[in-house]
């Protein structure tokens, strides 16, 4: 399940969710199809705190256990991580559902961009701001989190640098509770930095920032805070942080809980979850059906695809061969098998860095426009002859292994693409692995051809492009397609460094046609976030661009 609260944090990789596959029915029963296209309003059923009750436990769904609590770790960056540290750690901005960023005031008095040449930002620490263990926060955590992310010391294994490779320097301000960071280069997303913030006792040295949070949070600073972790039952729970400031939140405890995809639907019949993802016109119905449950709806940044691996060496490494079989793709065919009866038009993404809806978004996927007769015509250019059903060169068979977590959906759309690509001479085979693990010992190792997963995105999307798309062969990042050229990490730089937004974005799409022409990933659909709700949740439930307010999270009196 994709946390809904991405806010201003960085690309996550997500496996169960944006693909809706319809099946064979198209009987959607009283379910009326909506757009895909990210707005301005959310569907969380707001309400004042009045109204709600005291107490009750808040029951999430995870599709795989975290592999560490760091979620600047590369093991780390993860929905379930995510998910889980949403609620128990700071970070400096809150989005609201038009993706309009404002200071979260829990956290800071105030933030600033207090220069351009050099660009500098200060921050103002709320001066009751304190870790759960009852230390300050205080400027030294931001200090240690920018030396650690700004990749300077490989024995920091970072899923992202976010911007502090930019960082000059962080320093004291007035007191312990302002810190100034200085960049000795623009950089145009500054407000996603120290999202999240961890203590600097996570971050002060590589063996800690490696391995101090692997099996559980030592220190949080959150409304609520992690006091259980239970592998046998792949469970973890959240109760209210002793040491919290703010407001006191309604709920007592939130738990969340790992499930197969396929238990979802059964979970929120059988009231034993209080909200989940429904992906497919069956699961939708089904859930519209159950006692207590109402659909809440509402586009958001999160994006299915199928990347490559392109490794010096690898099968894939051309990347005339990576375009030849995007073409022989058809995406429009998979997003109608996907989408018709939850979406009221489906079309491919055609864009890596805007969602449709967002500004900015325009279609680059020129390159990769369906032509089956095209695609064949590029391989045998290129030596891949057919000898029998299947091509080869030099004594290589073009067959490639595709990978994607464990559930239906995927299979059903990794069916198509078999199908697709057998036509022009390519064998696929599909291989799914559980939700736990697929990252750590398959996709980031690169023990694959082809992976299928989704990008969950944020309402500052040109983070992405140093954190996937930069190439750097010592520092992969999220580069888990191994694609990239030094040309295009320069544009991204370029990109990145531009603090005139337009502009800003009009290097993006610069950037991003580079990427649709090297190969790098084949954009399918974007979700279109329909979940299935506790009628009596209120304040959560589809929340697209916004941030979640823990503090007014309940159930109804």
């Amino acid at each position: 399940m994709r946390i809904r609260s991405l806010g201003t944090r960085f690309a996550i990789p997500c496996v169960a969710v944006g693909l809706i596959l319809t099946g064979c029915s198209s009987d959607g029963g009283d379910f009326t199809p909506g757009s895909a296209t990210i707005g301005s309003t959310n569907d969380i059923n707001p309400r004042d705190v009045a109204d709600l009750r005291e107490g009750g436990n808040l029951r999430l769904v995870l599709s795989s256990f975290p592999e560490t609590f760091n979620y600047l770790h590369v093991d780390g960056a993860s929905d379930s991580t995510s998910e889980v540290i949403s609620p128990v750690l700071p970070s400096p901005f809150s989005s609201d559902a038009a993706g309009e960023l404002s200071i979260d005031h829990d956290y800071f008095t105030d933030i600033q961009l207090t220069g351009t040449d050099p660009q500098q930002v200060t921050y103002t620490i709320n001066p009751k701001a304190v870790w759960s263990d009852g230390t300050p926060i205080t400027w030294e955590d931001f200090a240690a989190q920018a030396a650690a992310l700004s990749g300077r010391d490989p024995a920091y294994l970072v899923a992202f640098t976010s911007g502090f490779e930019r960082v000059e320097k962080v320093e004291r301000g007035v007191d312990d509770r302002q810190v100034v960071v200085t960049f000795n280069q623009p950089y145009a997303e500054w407000q996603g930095q120290f999202s999240p913030l961890y203590p600097k006792a996570t971050t002060e040295t590589p063996e800690a920032f490696n391995d101090r949070d692997r099996n559980g949070l030592a220190v949080s600073a959150g409304p609520f805070q992690v006091s259980g972790i239970d592998r046998g039952q792949n469970r973890i729970t959240l109760n209210r942080n002793p040491s919290w400031w703010g407001d006191t939140p309604k709920l007592d405890t939130i738990t969340l809980s790992v499930l197969d995809s396929t238990a979802w639907l059964p979970a929120i019949q059988n009231n034993e979850l209080d909200i989940a993802y429904m992906s497919g016109i069956e699961n939708v119905t089904g859930a519209k059906q159950a006692a207590g449950v109402v659909l809440r709806r509402t586009p958001e940044p999160s994006w299915s695809h199928i990347t490559f691996n392109g490794a010096p060496g690898s099968l894939l490494e051309d990347p005339k061969v990576r375009i030849a079989i995007s073409k022989a793709i058809d995406r429009q065919g998979i997003v109608n098998a996907s989408q018709n009866g939850v979406v009221d038009d489906p079309k491919p993404l055609n864009n890596h860095i805007f969602m449709q809806g967002q500004k900015g978004y325009q279609d680059n996927s020129a390159p990769i426009a369906f032509d089956p007769d095209g695609a064949a015509a590029m391989l045998d250019d290129l030596g891949w002859k057919l000898n029998g059903d299947v091509r080869e060169k030099d004594g290589r068979r073009l067959e490639l292994r595709n990978v994607m977590y464990q559930q239906d959906g995927w299979v059903q759309t990794a069916q198509i693409v078999q199908q697709n690509l057998a036509q022009i001479g390519v064998k696929m085979s599909i291989e799914t692995v559980p939700g736990s693990g697929l990252f750590k010992n398959v996709i980031d190792p690169g023990n694959f051809e082809l992976a299928q997963f989704t990008w969950g995105g944020s309402v500052l999307p040109l983070s992405a492009l140093p954190q996937i798309y930069a190439y750097d062969p010592n520092n992969l990042q999220s580069n888990k397609a191994r694609i990239g050229s030094p040309e295009l990490n320069a544009l991204i730089d370029r990109t990145v460094s531009e603090l005139d937004p337009d502009k800003a974005r009009e290097l993006a799409n610069e950037c991003d046609q580079v990427i649709f022409a090297e190969g790098y990933s084949i954009p399918l659909q974007q979700a279109s976030g329909t979940y299935a709700v506790r009628e009596n949740l209120a304040n959560y439930g589809a929340f697209g661009l916004a941030s979640p307010d823990y503090t007014k999270v309940g159930f109804l009196r």
